[in-house]
């Protein structure tokens, strides 16, 4: 039993986190699948393309819920089940990695920027606002939103590691950052080239034979 409860509860939170929720939104609100248009990625920047701000704020609040709902559970809960900093480490891992490959939808899944803050704002409120404002200031200065997911990303592993220390959270803080710098590749290469949409900035038109 002593692996089998930390085991459940990474099972769960990959579940949870395989809720892709720009794609279900987006087919709740009779819009385009956000994976048919724009950069192709089922998330909050991508559903904004569409016109849609509900749809876009809606997407961004639940994908960050999975992953701060799911580490939260085991913070309130898990102490009767023995499940303690490790097992939470872990889960926030699993909803983060569902968001990024969902079981859901063919593994096919975005770039966990939104289940990544909602997951270090469960695993400690300062590290999330920190993060979160160091995210704020680049997208006010560049209107970039990869750009400022990149640095955030960079970021939060040393505002771990430097304020609070080592340990699983810290281990998986790297983790998720490396993931997320990895996943926005070809955001690097079109930021580099001059390309990059800003935020806000309009979508193509969906291609054919997708629909919503």
């Amino acid at each position: 039993m002593e692996t089998f409860y930390p085991a459940a509860a990474a099972l769960v939170a990959y579940l949870i986190g395989s809720l892709s929720f720009a794609v279900i939104i987006s087919r709740l609100m009779g819009l385009s699948d956000p994976r048919s248009y724009g950069s192709g990625n089922p998330g909050a920047t991508n559903v904004l393309r569409s016109g849609n701000k509900a749809a876009a704020v809606l997407t961004l609040l639940f994908d960050a819920l999975k992953g701060y709902v799911s580490v939260l559970l085991v913070d309130l809960y898990g102490a009767r089940y023995g499940l303690g900093t490790g097992t939470m480490a872990l889960v926030g891992l699993a909803a983060f990695l569902g968001h990024l490959w969902p079981v859901f939808f063919r593994f096919q899944g975005g770039k966990g920027v939104a289940t990544a803050a909602g997951v270090l704002l469960a695993f400690n409120p300062w590290l999330g606002l920190a993060t979160l404002a160091t995210w704020l200031v680049i997208v006010v200065f560049f209107r970039y939103v990869s750009l400022a997911s990149i640095v955030a990303a960079v970021f939060a592993p040393f505002y771990q590691l430097l304020i609070w220390g080592g340990g699983p959270i810290a281990l998986v803080t790297v983790v998720m950052g490396l993931l997320l710098v990895w996943r926005h590749s070809s955001n690097i290469q079109k930021l580099i080239a001059g390309t990059e949409s800003k935020l806000g900035q309009k979508a193509a038109p969906p291609h054919k034979g997708k629909k919503s």
